[in-house]
Formats: C-alpha cells, sequence, structure tokens
C-alpha cells in the first residue's frame, strides 16, 4: 500500500487530528498535518514546545484528553511503552476524551507485547481502534511527507489511517496484525544501527588514509556499497554535523528490544548484540542525547571536539 505524495495541498480530506508528543518527530509531524490542512491539537509536557506550533495555526491542549476530544485520529509519538501508556491511560489522558469511532495511531518506536495489550485495552475501554505505524526517514522525511510506515492492525483500521497517513508518507505498508508494524521496525533499527556503525567507521578509515570523506558518498554511488544511510549520514559523518536527526539513546532502546526480542526465541543475531554494546558505551560516554553523529566520537575516547 504505497501512498503518492504532493508536498503542496493536502491529499486526503482536512481531518480534526491530535498529536501527542512534539520532540523531533512529532513536531515535523505536527507541523506537515498543519501545512496540509488539517485543524491539529498539540500536547506535550514541555510547553514551550508547543508555541512553535501554535504560531503555523496548531491548538494547544492543556492534557491528553482536550487534545483527543472531537478527534478523527489521535497520533503519539514518544520515547516508550510507558510513555505511551501514561498519555492514554493516566489522569486526563486520551482515552478519556476519545470517541468510539476514533483511531490511535502510535508512531512510537515500542516493543511489539506492548503495542497488542495498549491496543486491546483501548478497545476495551472505549471502543476506539489503534493502529501501530512506526515509521522509518525521520523529522526531515516527515516535514516533506516521505515517510516509510511499516503498519500493524485489522484490515479496516489500518485502510482507514492511511487515508491520514498518505500526507505524511510516501511508503505505508500494512505488515499484519496488531504488533506487525513493531516488530518490523525493530529489523528496521537493526539494519539502520549495524548501517551508522559501518559509515562511522568506512569515514574515520578514509580520514586515516587522506582521503575527503565528505566525497565517500559521491564515490560509491552506484556501487553495491551504496545506500541511504550512506548517502544521508556519510558527509554528515564526515562533516561531524551533530543537527538533530534521532538521538543515539533511543537507537539504544530499540536495540534493546531487538535483543529482548530475539532472545526469547533464542535467535542469535551476533552483529546486533555487538552493536547494541556499542551503543550501551556510547550512551555511558554520556552521548545519549546527542545525534547519531555524534558516535564519530568513539574515535577519539568520547573528548568533546568530535
Amino acid at each position: 500500500m504505497n501512498a503518492p505524495n504532493k508536498s503542496s495541498s493536502f491529499t486526503s480530506s482536512p481531518y480534526r487530528v491530535a498529536v501527542v508528543g512534539v520532540g523531533i518527530m512529532g513536531n515535523a509531524i505536527a507541523r506537515r498535518l498543519v501545512e496540509c490542512g488539517h485543524s491539529v491539537a498539540v500536547f506535550d509536557l514541555d510547553r514551550s514546545k508547543l508555541e512553535p506550533l501554535v504560531a503555523l495555526g496548531a491548538q494547544a491542549s492543556a492534557s491528553t484528553a482536550e487534545a483527543a476530544r472531537g478527534a478523527a485520529f489521535v497520533i503519539t509519538s514518544l520515547n516508550s511503552a510507558a510513555i505511551v501508556r501514561s498519555a492514554v491511560f493516566g489522569s486526563a489522558g486520551v482515552a478519556e476524551g476519545l470517541d468510539a469511532d476514533a483511531l490511535l495511531i502510535d508512531m512510537s518506536s515500542i516493543d511489539p507485547p506492548s503495542t497488542r495489550a495498549l491496543g486491546d485495552e483501548l478497545r476495551q475501554h472505549c471502543g476506539a481502534g489503534w493502529v501501530d505505524a512506526p515509521l522509518s526517514g525521520g523529522a526531515p522525511k516527515a516535514l516533506l511527507g516521505k515517510l516509510t510506515v511499516m503498519a500493524g492492525g485489522t484490515e479496516a483500521d489500518v485502510a482507514r489511517a492511511h487515508t491520514l497517513m498518505r500526507d505524511l508518507c510516501a511508503n505505508f505498508t500494512h505488515m499484519g496484525p496488531a504488533g506487525a508494524g513493531q516488530t518490523t521496525k525493530l529489523v528496521n533499527q537493526l539494519l539502520c544501527a549495524i548501517g551508522f556503525q559501518a559509515v562511522a567507521e568506512a569515514v574515520r578509515l578514509a580520514e586515516a588514509g587522506g582521503v575527503d570523506a565528505k566525497r565517500l558518498a559521491q564515490a560509491l554511488s552506484g556501487g553495491r556499497a551504496d545506500s541511504q544511510i550512506l548517502a544521508e549520514f556519510g558527509p554528515k559523518m564526515a562533516a561531524r554535523d551533530l543537527t538533530p536527526t534521532g538521538r543515539v539513546d533511543n537507537m539504544l532502546k530499540d536495540l534493546e528490544a531487538v535483543q529482548a526480542f530475539s532472545q526469547s526465541q533464542r535467535l542469535p543475531l551476533p552483529l546486533t548484540a555487538h552493536v547494541c554494546e556499542l551503543h550501551r558505551a556510547f550512551v555511558a560516554a554520556g552521548i545519549g542525547a546527542e545525534d547519531t553523529v555524534a558516535i564519530m566520537k568513539q574515535f577519539n575516547g568520547f573528548s568533546a571536539d568530535v
């Protein structure tokens, strides 16, 4: 199920949408939806994050329940299953304001069992549907409406989610029942984490050999080593550009979820295990809150100067 992209106007009917959690990703999602003509209510515990969105035309909400009230869709973009649970079922949570015919689209990256449990609980609580719709592409692709989204849920719920998601996605795929989207995101994160480490090492090798690492992506384009990660992050790592695209500690969270699943299946994933341990070392060294490019600090003992 692939969605055509139009950057200048909305491709679906305008909806009332609530976006809960407006960090790097949630902010980009909310901005894109406002630009596409939707009526967007936003909520975040950090009220300062709401001001730029309000300036664009979004409505600030005092609680997640207020944001959800009257919304056809509620999008959550949060950092963990525990935070999603609190936002949905906590005091003045989404579940208190959500109509039975509304749909919650969770674009967070959380573990598949938690996704299934949360979706079941929401249906029992108020009858609303739940689609797990984790994403790949980061904030830059969200702003262009060119995200890749892998969805889990019933056929009807996912088809309905697609009517909104086509304004955010260039590629939207229904992967199966509840939790299937999150399982596919784990696969995505495994590939990304290994790819980030490979590109970081390639950049450092080029630098050590006196090669202009900023030209690696161009030089290798079209060959077998070419990849989206090399094209986007090769120049970024060579320039030590720490502009936020995704946090190191968020990748560690996802890698630990991959490990938990693989261990439950007694499935050996040796490269993933190694890269997960590297990310634990990165976080222990104090760069967890920094952009992925900060992993370049591994080559200089994590000194402040990358």
